[in-house]
């Protein structure tokens, strides 16, 4: 007798378990888009870069680039490094967008590093790079201070 009991409560169990995981993931997904209209700064920037790269890619393909000595890939770096740049400023100046950008402004630097790399050279952009970055830290360092 002891069997039966013992194979309903492990049923029950698992449709309590399975309900439970049910509303786990209707949480996570209304949490998900609630964040992308609260923030949509993030989805706008990759779009922004996705675009930037399609126009640079177009133009390269109706040859307006052409006679230029600037390669395609240079461009897009350094285009979606601004775009970066610019969302990282973006959620300095607007309160409601507001949070840690030091990994923004990070990468905004090294994407538009990477496309003087190409044009300018390693020799000289990865140095000042380094000099940038160093000016970042030290800056924010005084400026949190205060």
């Amino acid at each position: 007798m002891s069997e039966p009991r013992r194979d309903e409560k492990d049923e029950k169990d698992k449709e309590q378990g399975e309900k439970e995981e049910e509303k786990r993931s209707e949480k996570e997904e209304k949490s998900r888009e609630e964040k992308w209209r609260r923030d949509p700064l993030s989805a706008i920037a990759w779009a922004a870069i996705l675009i930037w790269a399609g126009l640079v890619f177009l133009a390269d393909n109706l040859r307006l680039l052409a006679g230029r000595e600037i390669p395609v890939w240079a461009v897009i770096f350094i285009g979606a490094g601004a775009i970066v740049l610019v969302e990282a400023l973006a959620r300095v100046a607007l309160p409601e967008y507001r949070r840690g950008v030091t990994g923004s402004l990070i990468g905004g630097i090294v994407f538009i590093a990477i496309g003087l790399g190409f044009l300018i050279g390693w020799q000289v952009v990865w140095p000042l790079v380094l000099i940038a970055i160093g000016l970042a830290i030290l800056l924010g360092g005084l400026l949190w201070r205060r």
